[in-house]
């Protein structure tokens, strides 16, 4: 569910999602009740139309209302009641529900569906390039104030993405859609990195090797877009140096981020760490230790280093090259 507005921390009524489950969307003269019943009746089984009707149908301020929902097999259903501000309608198809209300025209909606239809990527960027298509088509009449993107994802070993996958909401801002975008950015950089290459190591135990390198790929994707466009914070290099190490891949680049990340804050022993622990899975041993020997000048007894340490000794004794 993206969504923008003109009223205050919009995401916190609008958007609710479970991974199995469903997306549901209410707005307008919001009922917030809608997110967590609907979902509820998502999960008994109802589809996404059924769902639908029987919220309304025990709603008697439906007329104000605007509902979307999509249910796990990807079927749609929108409500715009006829009471709620011009302008004000909905668009479905397979997979998505679109809708807005009190805005300039219904282009603001058709514009969505295109930019969702033709965007290619992860479903989050979609999900933005909607926003940003429904903004350039006018949006809100009433201005711009506030967004939010929450996306969902099945998952057995880590239960927090069927809920909070991607959850991001910028509450009080003059261009909320640029500035949730920002925020997608950093957390693509980071903690979708570390996501990625969980489902890549889940994909790889069932045997998809296909599954595998698309996550891979967006590992990459998230990488070059932050040495490309020169990102500057030491710690989102880190963190994106350090989540392609832990799942050994794109290791050239990572040094890279590593490399950047420890010029920027060169004392920082965790930021060495990361720099040192790439440098050993490349079988660069010696540049290895030469950064852990950097570190221990100044940080004589830090756990990072020592353990890093004492990893490069055993690697370079165990490397057949030795």
């Amino acid at each position: 569910v993206a969504v923008q507005s003109r009223a205050f921390s919009v995401g916190a009524a609008v958007a609710w999602a479970e991974a199995g489950v469903g997306a549901i969307a209410t707005q307008s003269q919001t009922n917030e009740s809608f997110g967590p019943l609907g979902l509820e009746k998502l999960r008994a089984g109802l589809d996404a139309e059924r769902a639908l009707e029987e919220l309304l149908a025990a709603d008697p301020g439906r007329e104000t209302r605007q509902v979307g929902i999509v249910d796990a097999s990807g079927r749609a259903a929108s409500f715009t009641g006829g009471s709620c501000l011009d302008w004000a309608g909905d668009s479905t198809g397979p997979g998505f529900a679109a809708q807005g209300n009190i805005l300039v025209s219904a282009e603001v909606v058709a514009a969505m569906v295109r930019a969702y239809t033709e965007t290619d990527g992860e479903l989050s960027e979609r999900l933005l390039a909607a926003l940003s298509a429904a903004q350039a088509a006018g949006g809100d009449k009433r201005g711009r104030q506030s967004a939010s993107l929450l996306v969902v994802r099945p998952s057995e070993r880590y239960p927090e993405y069927r809920t909070r996958y991607v959850d991001l909401r910028v509450e009080d801002h003059p261009t909320p859609i640029r500035e949730l975008t920002r925020l997608f950015r950093i957390h693509q950089r980071g903690d979708l990195v570390r996501a990625h290459v969980r489902y890549a190591a889940r994909y790889d135990s069932l045997g998809d090797a296909a599954a595998a390198a698309r996550e891979r790929e967006r590992i990459g994707a998230a990488l070059d877009s932050a040495l490309s466009e020169m990102e500057n914070d030491a710690w989102v290099l880190n963190n994106l140096a350090w989540f392609c190490a832990s799942g050994d891949v794109h290791l050239e680049g990572a040094l890279r981020a590593a490399q950047a990340a420890a010029a920027l804050m060169p004392e920082e022993t965790a930021i060495l760490d990361t720099l040192a622990e790439i440098y050993r899975r490349l079988g660069r041993f010696d540049e290895a230790m030469e950064v852990v020997r950097q570190g221990l000048r100044t940080h004589p007894e830090d756990p990072y280093l020592l353990e890093q340490k004492r990893k490069i000794e055993e690697a370079r004794a165990a490397s057949p090259s030795r």
